[in-house]
């Protein structure tokens, strides 16, 4: 229950941070290099840490009930974040240039905030993954639920005081995810006790694996705004975030669906360890019509009432067709991302590394080969690639359950955290 509080928390600080920065910059298109830099931040930092975050919460759980001190997983783990970091930092001064240009209008400063906001996201997955590991949710959901909230206070301080230059809103969405940590840290939540020495092959038993999966699932949820943002012509700018509006409003069945999983899942999970695979199916079918339910009234619901929504909220215009299709894809996301947990609980690691593989694909090609206007070319790129994803993991659901895969502990955790949306 913590950390689905903490998830609506975050939730709701996404619509307001962007609320907030658009009464401050004055306009849609000058809120475009804000929310590209917002997405792309949420795309490529659980995309890499949130594996580093399983696999350290999956060996101090394994250590835990063994009643074996983490410490030196945890260190282990701090390296290995660390190098990860590094790589992609390298990576992003090296295409500085590029992503300047491409997403930020040539502003140097924005470069230099996703470059902060990507390594300060390395010690809030590790902070996660201690928290999670030793049983501690609250402390789970003070890091996750600190960082939409930094984000806003951040940005009104900015606001009152007149600030109008995109460059201090970016830095202030870098450093939202510290104060969380410092926090839980003070407070010893993050300590881990003396133990055996761990090896490497107790903190990389499924990195490979998650990390593919982890990367495609996370850009694929943050794909629509990226790909409207390098396939928008220079006057269409203000679109991007129009459509930034419309990807967050169809989003709030997954906030949703993420913070009522957390309840449910532990049970689920639970059935799995103790091979009561009738059982099992039977909770799975149950999440899967809430699923389907939700999916349901939220695309409903975003035909009907989104343009009213966004009009009233954000004051920009989205047409009612364009918002069902974006809440229609998310909805689909959402029953691929349950398929996708319960075939790793079933130890299916690989399986779902390659279905959120193929879902990448596919996005990028339908996007590519389609010439519909800009919004119809994206919306149509996410609804194919979660459907992709959605059979995929249907048909590897299929192929675990009658192949009599007896679930692990160490899987059904993989599974428990396996949640790669951000916000």
């Amino acid at each position: 229950m913590p950390v689905g509080i903490g998830l609506l928390i975050a939730g709701l600080a996404s619509y307001l941070f962007l609320k907030v920065g658009k009464e401050a910059l004055g306009s849609d298109e000058a809120l475009q290099p804000i929310t590209s830099l917002w997405v792309a931040t949420f795309a490529l930092a659980p995309g890499v840490f949130l594996p580093v975050e399983q696999e350290l919460a999956r060996a101090l759980a394994h250590r835990r009930a063994t009643g074996v001190g983490g410490k030196p997983v945890l260190r282990k783990v701090i390296v290995l974040g660390s190098i990860l970091a590094g790589i992609v930092a390298v990576g992003i001064v090296g295409a500085g240039s590029a992503i300047s240009s491409a997403f930020f209008n040539d502003d140097w400063v924005l470069v230099l905030a996703l470059l902060i906001g990507f390594v300060a996201y390395t010690p809030a997955h590790i902070a996660r993954g201690v928290a999670s590991g030793h049983g501690r949710f609250r402390a789970y959901a003070v890091v996750m639920a600190s960082d939409g909230v930094m984000r806003i206070v951040a940005c009104l301080v900015l606001a009152i005081a007149g600030v109008t230059s995109v460059g201090p809103y970016g830095l202030a969405i870098a450093f939202a995810p510290l104060p969380g940590v410092l926090f839980v840290w003070a407070r010893g939540h993050l300590r881990a006790d003396d133990g055996p020495a761990a090896e490497w092959g107790e903190v990389t038993q499924n990195l490979g694996w998650l990390l593919v999966g982890s990367i495609f699932a996370a850009g694929l949820v943050n794909a629509g705004p990226l790909a409207a943002t390098i396939l928008a012509e220079p006057d269409q700018k203000h679109l991007v975030t129009r459509f930034t509006y419309g990807v967050l409003l169809a989003r709030i069945p997954l906030f949703l669906f993420q913070a009522v999983q957390a309840a449910l899942l532990p049970r689920l999970s639970r059935l799995a360890a103790r091979n009561e695979i009738a059982e099992f199916r039977d909770g799975l079918r149950r999440l899967l019509k809430l699923v389907l339910a939700a999916a349901v009234l939220g695309t409903a619901g975003a035909f009907l009432l989104g343009p009213v929504i966004i009009e009233k909220f954000y004051d920009s215009k989205l047409s009612g067709s364009t918002l069902a299709i974006l809440a229609l894809g998310s909805a689909i996301y959402m029953l691929a991302l349950a398929l996708a947990q319960a075939v790793i609980a079933l130890r299916g690691h690989k399986l779902v590394a390659m279905g959120w593989g193929c879902a990448g694909i596919t996005f990028f090609l339908v996007t590519w080969l389609n010439h519909e206007p800009l919004f119809r070319r994206v919306e149509l790129g996410l609804l194919a690639s979660s459907t992709m994803g959605l059979v995929a993991f249907a048909i590897a659901l299929r192929y675990k359950l009658r192949t009599g895969v007896v679930p692990t502990g160490d899987s059904v955790i993989d599974a428990i955290t396996d949640m790669p949306f951000e916000s």
